[in-house]
């Protein structure tokens, strides 16, 4: 009895055990809770001991704040570097545009190289919008480089004294030129305060003439305007003369050989005393004609002699002295006129027959039949060659007259703080990228 009785005093109690339970229950899933929390890294969390490993104790939180607890040297770096090479450069850079940098005036000049070809236009728009052709295209591009090239930048040197218009204002450096300085810093000098453009499809020029005083700016663009008036005007006058050299030299060719031609026609004439060596022949042939006519008539008659006289008699020897002489006379003619053994070659042109002179007369007529007739084509072609050079002579057409400025333009203040700082900007971001791309490889 004694001991059903202990054994039923040290029973537990339902409700306890219940509680207990409960407890058991809560202190799990609270341990479940700090583990899961652990895993996404939370620092409240218990750190869980894994057998073989020690545990170290979690580090007090000291007086930083927790974003500065998690900076780095690099950070440190990469700021510094953004402040040294973004921020402090930028700025100086603003400063400057802002208060330093000197005013700067602009003239500006348009102008166009045209030709005459092909008419002139009834408007003046159509003269200024016709098409030119390539050569005008072309000598608006060679406008374009004598205008930024050395010969430019010496003549205004010499005109104006680069150093002096340029010279600096103030404390303004950077867009002043120094003294002293050679043609080729003088150059790179000149192409940025002179600005070029060329429009390909109407072949208009514009000049912009950047300056620190806005009359000088303004004569400076037309002292370069005049310059190129003078360019255009010695190409054309250098193309003219290359289209008529040939032709000019044609016309003293075919002249020189006419010149010839006649002079050795006079000299036959002067030789041989006769204006046309056909005349001569035409009295020739008359002149055999009329010996022979009469040869045959004295024949007859010394016949008919014959027949009633003996042979002794002084009529049948008259008649036959006179025809010896008749035969004689009318073989030295024949012989003349290039018939017979004894007649001499044509081609010698001291030949006294009548066949050598006409010879020689037809090769020098010919010759100055021909080079009249080269002469007179050399002309033709002189005078055409003439006429296309005209035509095509080209000049500077100028529409818009160096302007003179009243308000400062350029430096672009805010644009150039802007581009100095976004290169800045973007320099350092590319070198901090690298870095990064450098230290994942590593």
């Amino acid at each position: 009895m004694a001991a059903s009785k202990d054994t039923a005093v040290n029973k537990p109690d339902p409700a306890q055990v219940a509680d207990k339970q409960n407890t058991a229950k809560a202190t799990a899933k609270s341990k479940g809770i700090a583990v899961l929390e652990g895993l996404l890294g939370k620092e409240s969390a218990p750190v869980i001991p894994l057998p073989g490993r020690k545990v170290e104790p979690p580090k007090k939180a000291g007086w930083q704040p927790k974003w500065l607890t998690k900076l780095r040297w690099r950070h440190a770096i990469i700021g510094a570097s953004f402040l040294g090479l973004v921020a402090v450069p930028a700025t100086f850079a603003s400063l400057y545009m802002a208060f330093i940098a000197a005013d700067q005036y602009h003239s500006t000049a348009s102008f166009a190289v045209r030709s005459i070809e092909g008419g002139v236009s009834g408007d003046i728009l159509g003269m200024f919008s016709q098409a030119s052709g390539s050569s005008t295209v072309s000598d608006s591009y060679i406008l374009m480089d004598y205008i930024l090239s050395e010969r430019m930048a010496a003549d205004a040197d010499r005109r104006f004294k680069l150093e002096d218009v340029y010279a600096t204002r103030g404390l303004d450096y950077f867009y002043g030129i120094g003294s002293d300085l050679p043609i080729e810093d003088k150059l790179a000098y000149w192409r940025d305060m002179v600005n070029v453009n060329f429009d390909h499809a109407s072949g208009i020029m514009q000049v912009n003439v950047k300056a620190f005083e806005p009359k000088q700016a303004q004569e400076i663009a037309k002292f370069i305007v005049d310059r190129s008036d003078n360019l255009v005007n010695s190409l054309s006058l250098s193309a003219r003369n290359d289209v008529l050299r040939a032709a000019q030299d044609e016309v003293l060719a075919g002249e020189a050989r006419l010149s010839k031609a006649r002079a050795g026609l006079r000299d036959y004439r002067d030789k041989s005393q006769e204006i046309s060596p056909e005349e001569g022949a035409k009295l020739a042939v008359q002149l055999i004609g009329g010996l022979e006519g009469e040869l045959t008539k004295l024949n007859a008659d010394l016949a008919t002699a014959k027949s009633q006289m003996s042979e002794d008699t002084p009529r049948i020897r008259v008649l036959k002295t006179r025809i010896e002489s008749l035969e004689q006379q009318l073989a030295v003619e024949r012989q003349r006129l290039g018939a017979g053994e004894k007649g001499t070659s044509a081609a010698d042109p001291n030949a006294p027959d009548v066949a050598g002179r006409i010879a020689e007369f037809e090769e020098l007529e010919t010759e100055r039949e021909f080079a009249e007739r080269a002469y007179t084509a050399a002309l033709a072609a002189l005078e055409k060659a003439r006429v296309e050079a005209n035509n095509r002579q080209r000049y500077l057409a100028l529409f818009i007259e160096p302007t003179l400025s009243q308000m400062a333009q350029y430096p672009a203040r805010l644009l150039n703080a802007f581009l100095v700082a976004l290169g800045l900007l973007f320099a350092w971001g590319i070198g901090v990228m690298a870095y990064y791309n450098i230290r994942d490889r590593a």
